[in-house]
């Protein structure tokens, strides 16, 4: 393995560590947002029943207990629970601008690895060809007759860099597109969550003030 990366030339060592770097970006972001995911129905359904008996803050315990961001953001709502609907909202976007740019952390690191480690690559295999081409001149400078064996350095470093940066980038971009639509799916639950906190809420204050 080392002796191919050195064959592959100087690119191959930045391909090398950018695959370092995209994987443990791809086990981290899988581990957390496994760990936010839970079961949002169940969740609210269980929420939602404390507060139908006013048992506030058993259901801000619950929120505590629980992991994630719906968690987070639906605790942010409980505790504007008498005030008006525009204030609760208010008060749960707040949590949720806090709690997106968490889910989507280092995403952005795993688009550019997967935009430039095939650029990488195609500058590995630039390289390889101008050191082929080089040797081609030097031995027509000295009339020497070129072999393949002459242009096999250049070649191998060529294609190996190429093959380095694709298998890079392909793993890396369909591991971005899942991530990106897990952090989509959980934004969504949030959303539903969030919702039908802040009509629960309204109808009971909305009750109280009749």
């Amino acid at each position: 393995m080392w002796d191919l990366i050195q064959k592959g030339g100087p690119v191959m060592y930045l391909i090398m560590i950018l695959s370092v770097i995209s994987l443990a970006i791809i086990i981290e972001r899988i581990y957390n947002l496994n760990r936010a995911r839970i079961d949002s129905q169940k969740f609210m359904d269980d929420i939602i029943n404390f507060l139908k008996h006013n048992k506030v803050i058993e259901s801000i315990e619950m929120c505590n207990k629980t992991p994630g961001p719906i968690a987070h953001i639906i605790k942010a709502g409980i505790l504007k629970h008498d005030r008006s609907k525009p204030e609760i909202k208010e008060a749960i976007d707040e949590a949720a601008q806090l709690e997106i740019p968490r889910m989507e952390k280092h995403l952005p690191i795993l688009a550019t690895i997967a935009h430039i480690a095939p650029l990488l690559g195609l500058l590995g295999t630039v390289s390889g060809m101008i050191k082929a081409f080089q040797v081609i001149q030097n031995k027509a400078a000295t009339m020497t007759p070129v072999n393949p064996g002459d242009l096999a350095a250049g070649i191998w470093e060529s294609l190996l860099a190429t093959l380095a940066g694709l298998l890079v980038a392909i793993p890396t971009y369909v591991a971005y597109n899942y991530l990106v639509n897990q952090v989509d799916s959980l934004a969504y639950d949030m959303e539903r969550s969030a919702t039908d906190l802040v009509n629960l809420l309204s109808s009971r204050r909305d009750t109280y003030e009749v």
